[in-house]
């Protein structure tokens, strides 16, 4: 499996994208993007957040749960 570098994924990443980053499903992404905690964007009907956020929400994921 090839593992991207963070900056290699646009500036705005989509549940797709997000899903990708993951290994989950599409329908899982969408469920991240429901929490009150994920930095999602809401343009519209669609739902997106930034790439840095993104990866900083990840990494305090993985503080919380080690603490």
């Amino acid at each position: 499996m090839n593992q991207k570098n963070p900056s290699d994924y646009p500036y705005i990443l989509t549940a797709k994208e997000v899903a990708e980053i993951l290994s989950i499903s599409k329908a899982k992404a969408y469920d991240l993007f429901n929490l009150t905690s994920f930095p999602a964007i809401t343009l519209g009907r669609n739902k997106r957040v930034k790439r840095d956020a993104f990866f900083e929400w990840i990494d305090s994921q993985v503080t919380q749960e080690i603490a």
